[in-house]
């Protein structure tokens, strides 16, 4: 029983001591927050395990509604994806920007998103953004759009770019975002459509 408590008392007395250092450590500005300085390998895994054990719990029973998928609302959704996320992610023929690559953690490209996440935790993902990552959420879009975008990111992997320049198009032929209550967002204050994402022309 003596065995047992010291070990206790050891446990909960190195507890204290790593979050006084910690504390410590942070309040002497050691911690550098600049994003030209990658995180400690420690911290990087902390962050990293809460991220992904995070959005597994919280997207755990999320199912995509039926015909969330239709050929209409992956138009809508792309028309959703060159306004909000290209800028950030890039685009079948379209490089990320320069603020991109100035960003920590770099925002990936999502080529192959689908593959490393279900499309409940792609929807999770969407909705509720990303703490500490500069992926902001997107619930005002409404579930309807998100759900089409997750079907447009499944689709990505095997998309051209020539096949996302015609959704594109389409897209913008329907109102900007497929007519799905963002007609006006892909339009200037005039009202004229946009140009193509770069990289990408009319045909």
């Amino acid at each position: 029983m003596r065995t047992v408590k010291t070990v206790l008392v050891t446990l909960l007395s190195a507890g204290v001591l790593s979050v006084l250092i910690a504390a410590a450590v942070i309040y002497a500005g050691l911690f550098n927050v600049a994003a030209t300085d990658p995180h400690w390998p420690a911290t990087y895994w902390v962050l990293e395990t809460a991220r992904v054990r995070s959005i597994q719990v919280h997207a755990a029973g999320l199912a995509p509604p039926a015909g969330y998928d239709e050929p209409s609302k992956i138009v809508a959704a792309v028309g959703h994806f060159s306004e909000h996320c290209t800028t950030c992610h890039g685009a079948p023929g379209a490089k990320q920007s320069d603020l991109a690559e100035g960003m920590y953690p770099r925002p990936p490209n999502l080529k192959d998103v689908a593959g490393r996440y279900t499309p409940g935790e792609l929807f999770w993902i969407l909705k509720h953004g990303i703490k500490m990552s500069g992926m902001p959420s997107m619930e005002s879009d409404g579930d309807a759009m998100l759900w089409s975008t997750v079907a447009f990111l499944e689709k990505l992997p095997r998309m051209s770019d020539d096949a996302y320049n015609d959704l594109w198009v389409q897209a913008q032929a329907a109102g900007g975002q497929g007519g799905m209550d963002h007609g006006a967002m892909n339009m200037d204050g005039a009202g004229n459509a946009q140009t193509p994402p770069a990289g990408h022309s009319h045909k």
